[in-house]
């Protein structure tokens, strides 16, 4: 029996996306206005992006663990329902918050939610599409991501420019979408079938599920984006790095908005290129996009120029986030698809840690430029890694012919 399509979306890929742009319309207004709060406490440039490090890294543990522990039960709603409800409660919370250790606290809390939630989520989109179609749907969930990464800081702009009204209460406004991100997991998201099937229908036996099992090209990959990830330290430095030049703050959230609109405008279409040409080829471009716009940060202060490069910025992550979910499903099998991207996740998250602590500790003790300069250069090495492994994978390829 033929499967009914919304916009010709298997189900799960079109709720899993609405649950995307709820959650991320909430995470985005606390994320957009984040930094300015923690400055307005007296926080440093270092502290700030310890703050995100910190949470960021110390929660990937669990996304390792979350993506393993869900291909060995089988299910990844329950994975998604817990991790997405996480981000619901804590969201309030940042407006009761007096100092700097306080946010860490719960942002780290929070962070474990979306460690629980991101591999099983992904994997759910790759056990409910074809490898035909693997790059729209996760181009389509891209778009709603960064949709809502849209809708979140326009939210947060209006109500800083033209309403009487602090961080406290944005963040309660923030609840809102973040619940009903919950409730479409609840009411509309199916769990896949567990068994991996072929296009005959024949039910292939699961093997046995550990990390082991994940084959040396995935590995490869992964610490090609370990490389990456190093110098990809958090975003809240190109926000403040802008918000130095001069400019309004109640214009920071909708400087971040362009670089979000530009990713939505671009996920599927680069998700549908990327089905046919390949994924490797995009990623490369995205990192050599990413070193542009990092050495325009690095060189310049100008906020016409910044304007640009969010935008380039935008044009990076449409290239590359999708490309490289899409890329870990080609190289990891069915079975092991929740444990592949827990670990991918996990490599990211882990990886922010130092990269934050090094940019933070350049921009305040050396200057605003270096951490720039230093993410540029790491960018530059991991689109060399890139092409290494784009040919690495031809030769795997004629070898199996």
């Amino acid at each position: 029996m033929k499967k009914k399509n919304i916009f010709g979306l298997e189900k799960n890929i079109f709720f899993t996306g609405l649950t995307s742009f709820f959650t991320d319309t909430s995470t985005k207004m606390v994320y957009s206005v984040m930094p300015l709060f923690l400055l307005s406490m007296g926080s440093s440039k270092t502290t700030i992006s310890l703050i995100e490090g910190i949470a960021e890294s110390t929660a990937s543990l669990i996304k390792a663990l979350s993506g393993l522990w869900s291909d060995k039960i089988g299910k990844k709603k329950p994975f998604m329902v817990i991790g997405y409800g996480l981000t619901a409660i804590i969201t309030p919370i940042y407006a009761f918050v007096s100092s700097p250790i306080q946010v860490l606290y719960f942002r780290f809390i929070e962070r474990i939610g979306k460690g629980l939630r991101t591999a099983p989520r992904d994997s759910l989109i790759s056990s409910s599409t074809t490898k035909k179609t693997m790059g729209r749907s996760f181009g389509f969930q891209k778009a709603m991501d960064n949709s809502g990464a849209i809708l979140g800081p326009l939210i947060a702009f209006l109500c800083l420019k033209f309403l009487p009204i602090n961080y406290g209460n944005i963040f309660l406004l923030a609840t809102i979408p973040a619940l009903f991100g919950v409730l479409t997991i609840i009411i509309f998201i199916r769990e896949p079938k567990s068994e991996a099937i072929t296009s005959d229908g024949i039910i292939i036996k699961k093997k046995k599920v550990s990390l082991k099992n994940l084959p040396k090209k995935f590995y490869f990959f992964i610490g090609i984006i370990f490389v990456f990830s190093l110098g990809n330290s958090t975003d809240t430095l190109l926000l403040i790095k802008t918000y130095e030049t001069g400019i309004d703050k109640a214009y920071i959230p909708f400087i971040y908005m362009i670089f979000n609109s530009v990713s939505v405008i671009l996920a599927i279409p680069i998700g549908k290129l990327s089905d046919r040409i390949g994924r490797t080829k995009l990623i490369i471009a995205g990192f050599l996009v990413y070193t542009l716009v990092y050495l325009g940060f690095g060189i310049y202060n100008s906020i016409s120029i910044f304007i640009v490069l969010f935008i380039l910025y935008g044009l990076y992550s449409a290239l590359v986030d999708g490309s490289q979910k899409a890329l870990v499903s080609d190289l990891v099998s069915t079975e092991l698809k929740g444990s592949g991207y827990g670990l991918y996740h996990a490599i990211i998250g882990i990886s922010l840690l130092p990269a934050s602590f090094i940019a933070g500790k350049l921009y305040d003790n050396v200057n605003s430029s270096i951490p720039f300069y230093f993410g540029a250069i790491m960018a530059f090495l991991a689109a060399i890694l890139m092409i290494v492994f784009s040919i690495y994978l031809k030769k795997e390829e004629k070898k199996s012919i």
